[in-house]
């Protein structure tokens, strides 16, 4: 008879490093802290059921089967030997770009493992495995900072190491106001790629650069720190805007985040809508703070 068992599994947001991720370059992942996906489990005798709760727990209910049966499948488990109740709380929007699905892979796969399904050793690369239901082709890098709820300096089938900046820059993100559909996203920047190679990798290499740029920032001094962390997050927000991946609500949405005070701006994730990432030199005032969430 299993026991009883929970894990928290945490949202990200993306510092540099989107897109160009996929082919190899590095990116800068942190976790929300404010944001998690908690799974908890309790035998019984009864066919698995689900409980969901939280602000955006239903927003599990269509996706949490799919991702079931494939683990299923995977790991050749019969639905009808597992029962008990699954609950799970979850704080992360679907379809936002801050990992919600990753959390969900994660939370399951540890369960899994609780069951002794999936060694420790594969809760990784089984994770991404689920995920790649939800991308079509997962980086990996929503899946790594899930499991490791730290900063990590992320390459896709390479090095995952974890950042501690040596400073506190005042970070938050925001919702543009427009949901960002992660597919679609992913094929504008292929459709580039195809279209215009040199375009496309120039890009690339540009984002890259980004992200250097970004974590030397992160273990300077706050004074010298903050103008480079600058610089870096304008430098990958350029990016994104030759990819075509502002228009509409985020482009307004980055221009009110200026208005009020953000010293840098860039979308977080895929873009083309989802959260936008804002860097200030001081506190926000009131009205920006309601719709700012700290990072």
């Amino acid at each position: 008879m299993s026991t009883e068992f929970s894990c928290t599994a945490y949202g990200k947001w993306i510092l540099a490093g989107e897109h160009s991720v996929i082919r190899g370059y590095p990116a800068l992942v942190f976790p929300i802290p404010s944001r998690t996906l908690e799974l908890k489990y309790t035998p019984g005798p009864q066919a698995l059921e689900l409980q969901l709760h939280g602000n955006h727990g239903q927003e599990l209910q269509l996706l949490i089967w799919g991702v079931l049966e494939k683990a299923f499948q995977l790991k050749k488990i019969a639905r009808a030997n597992l029962t008990g109740t699954l609950h799970i709380e979850s704080s992360l929007p679907v379809g936002a770009g801050m990992g919600a699905s990753a959390a969900l892979c994660v939370a399951l796969t540890r369960w899994l493992g609780h069951l002794g399904y999936v060694p420790q050793n594969e809760y990784y690369d089984f994770s991404r495995n689920l995920e790649d239901l939800f991308h079509g082709e997962s980086s990996g890098v929503d899946i790594a900072v899930a499991l490791s709820g730290e900063g990590l300096r992320f390459v896709r089938n390479g090095e995952r190491k974890s950042i501690t900046p040596s400073w506190k820059p005042r970070w938050y993100i925001s919702y543009s106001g427009k949901r960002g559909v992660t597919v679609d996203a992913v094929n504008k920047v292929k459709d580039l790629l195809a279209k215009n190679p040199p375009e496309g990798q120039q890009i690339d290499r540009n984002m890259a650069k980004a992200v250097e740029t970004a974590q030397e920032a992160l273990y300077m001094d706050e004074a010298n720190g903050k103008k480079v962390l600058m610089e870096a997050i304008e430098m990958a927000a350029q990016c994104f805007e030759k990819w075509g991946l502002n228009d509409g609500e985020p482009t307004a949405h980055i221009q009110w985040l200026r208005n009020q005070g953000a010293i840098a701006v860039k979308p977080t994730g895929s873009g083309g809508g989802g959260y936008v990432l804002s860097l200030w030199d001081k506190e926000p005032k009131q009205e920006a703070l309601e719709k700012l969430i700290p990072c």
